[in-house]
């Protein structure tokens, strides 16, 4: 049989499922972090009041990031300077 001048698919159509995997939660708002230096002499770990996350700065001068939400938190602390 001649199929001329009818398009005929060339596969059948395929569903296709997306997983959508979700990111922990800090990694998502990674835009709503700022940076704080350790400058302490040994090392810290402190738990950020407003997101109960655990922060560790294991060396004098580490930097992490920090969620704004606890930025005025680690601002109160002598040993953590703000990175500007």
């Amino acid at each position: 049989m001649c199929n001329c001048g009818k398009k005929r698919s060339s596969s059948p159509v395929q569903s296709q499922q997306r997983i959508v995997a979700k990111p922990h939660p800090f990694l998502a708002s990674a835009s709503h972090t700022i940076l704080f230096q350790y400058v302490g002499n040994t090392a810290l770990s402190i738990i950020g009041r407003s997101t109960r996350k655990s922060y560790r700065f294991n060396f004098p001068g580490d930097i992490k990031p920090v969620a704004i939400a606890d930025a005025p938190d680690m601002k109160a602390v002598p040993v953590l300077k703000l990175v500007e």
